[in-house]
């Protein structure tokens, strides 16, 4: 993983899609056109669907190029936020520049709220995989569970992802986040899968609420249970969520002991360790949540905040 001060790039992580993936984050923490209530990253900060110059587009491209120079290529870089990426209006240049620097494959991670936008669809044309998402087949499914900005419909939601797979040439991954009670029946899922068929992704890959939610009214569907829905779709859905342990040679990566080490010492919020270890949120977020799945940190909540302790082998804190 990087050690080295970026301030925009995380990983390389073990993507279960994506291989090594080298991220590269290019908005502001938490500023979206969803407060989608499953999103591991907490409430939305900053809801809105107003496009900009949010982070350099030179700063981006210089840390990817001096990461590049001094480390092996990863599988795939990974355009994606804390946030929403189509919100950049250099994406575009982004992904021009990225492709000009390496051969690497080039994925973009995006909530497809912005699609409709012609501006937008163009920009995404140079990736090699773009990966937007269709979490409800109804505008009140869509409402409940997506909480858009004012102004993105449902009906324009859709259009847009049927538009720009008509204009994009390269793979187009569809993921349906199904939350247990919410989207998960199998009426509910039928209707998802019939918006499937007039977007005609390459792939359908189905998720679920696996990492502490926004809401806590967003809960989990089982494996099982998806297995069974991944059959209503055309193409076949896989499904992606993942519900085993920490994948393997975690230990190898330098960031855990120094997380550990922080935690040993006292309860810590997440914000409090990436800014004393100069770990970037959404690399550490991962990190935590593998942590705890082995049993070796526990999260807790108090006073409406979460925090991360040490888990000793007597039990005690």
């Amino acid at each position: 993983m990087t050690n080295e001060p970026y301030k925009h790039i995380f990983g390389p992580v073990l993507s279960r899609r994506l291989g090594r993936s080298l991220g590269l984050d290019i908005m502001p923490f938490k500023t979206c056109t969803y407060d989608c209530i499953y999103c591991e990253q907490g409430r939305t900060t900053h809801k809105t669907s107003e496009r900009g110059l949010y982070v350099p587009v030179a700063e981006l491209l210089g840390e990817v190029k001096a990461y590049l120079a001094a480390h092996p290529a990863p599988d795939f870089i990974t355009v994606s936020a804390a946030g929403e990426p189509t919100l950049h209006t250099g994406l575009g240049e982004i992904i021009h520049g990225i492709k000009a620097l390496t051969p690497v494959h080039l994925a973009v991670i995006t909530n497809g709220a912005l699609l409709w936008d012609p501006g937008v669809r163009a920009a995404l044309q140079e990736a090699d995989v773009v990966m937007p998402s269709l979490d409800a087949g109804n505008a009140r499914l869509f409402t409940r569970i997506d909480r858009p900005e004012t102004g993105i419909s449902f009906e324009r939601m859709l259009d847009g992802l049927i538009a720009f797979r008509d204009s994009f040439k390269n793979a187009l991954w569809l993921e349906v986040m199904l939350i247990d009670g919410m989207n998960s029946e199998e009426d509910e899922v039928l209707e998802i899968a019939a918006c499937v068929r007039r977007i005609h992704p390459d792939r359908v890959q189905l998720n679920t609420v696996v990492r502490p939610p926004a809401f806590s009214s967003a809960r989990p569907v089982s494996f099982e249970r998806l297995e069974y829905l991944a059959g209503l779709f055309e193409p076949r859905g896989e499904v992606i969520a993942h519900f085993g342990a920490a994948a393997p040679g975690l230990d190898a990566t330098p960031d855990v002991a120094r997380v550990l080490s922080t935690v040993e010492r006292r309860p810590c919020p997440p914000e409090e360790i990436s800014a004393a270890l100069g770990i970037h949120p959404l690399e550490l977020s991962k990190l935590l949540q593998q942590l705890v799945e082995q049993g070796r940190i526990e999260e807790i909540r108090h006073d409406d905040r979460v925090y991360f302790a040490a888990v000793h082998k007597d039990g005690r804190r």
